[in-house]
């Protein structure tokens, strides 16, 4: 063997051992790459649940002749702060409150209640009209209605049993610019038993108290003005 064909056969040898050692690295490489795609967790389902306030019976009083002679206008219902999360809200102490991401209503809480409560004045025999903000400049109004939320909510009570909460505050005032305050009242709905697991009866139990509230606010309404 001469010496130019030693070096050409050493150079070949070389060349494939860094071949060699190439495809070792990218094999190696490919497999950590495998390895950590199977490290990442399988998509699951969104588990978030959605709720409503159901709307109050009102029988066929929806369907009679307008006949009351009150016009009013009722203005944006107010939520406590906490309140305006998006999700349902469980009290787990008096200065404690949590905010369950699974759990959220539908549409924002505040319009919720002011359908409902719209739906139940008009349904109320001395209720002409009820105009919603922002009030037409072209119609007259005797008195403006003013809601205020202060507690909505489910309440864990020490052994995981639980109640409702519903506290709101009520303001009737004459339209026009003096806003003369004709009464004020500060509701509180009857507690409800809850289970603190289900959010659908949760809703279900505030809906009932936002209708005891939109008849409070009926019976508190005074006569039409002379």
């Amino acid at each position: 063997m001469t010496m130019k064909t030693f070096f050409c056969w050493h150079r070949v040898e070389w060349f494939a051992a860094v071949r060699m050692r190439a495809c070792v690295i990218a094999c190696g490489a490919l497999g950590l790459l495998f390895a950590g795609c199977n490290i990442i967790p399988a998509p699951t389902a969104d588990s978030t649940r959605y709720y409503v306030l159901a709307s109050p019976q009102l029988g066929d009083a929806g369907t009679q002749p307008i006949t009351g002679a009150l016009r009013l206008g009722l203005r944006n219902v107010e939520l406590a702060a906490y309140l305006k999360k998006g999700s349902l809200v469980v009290r787990t102490g008096e200065n404690e409150v949590s905010f369950p991401n699974d759990a959220r209503w539908a549409e924002p809480l505040e319009q919720e209640i002011l359908h409902t409560l719209r739906a139940q004045l008009l349904a109320a025999p001395t209720v002409g009209r009820v105009f919603t903000q922002p009030f037409p400049f072209d119609e007259k109004r005797d008195y403006d209605v003013s809601v205020r939320i202060l507690r909505c909510e489910g309440v864990l009570a020490g052994g995981g049993k639980g109640t409702t909460q519903f506290v709101a505050t009520v303001e009737i005032t004459r339209s026009g610019t003096a806003g003369e305050v004709v009464a004020r009242k500060r509701f509180v709905a009857p507690e409800s038993p809850w289970d603190g697991k289900d959010f659908s009866r949760l809703a279900a139990e505030l809906s009932v108290a936002v209708g005891a509230l939109s008849q409070e606010v009926v019976a508190t309404l005074p006569l039409a003005k002379p």
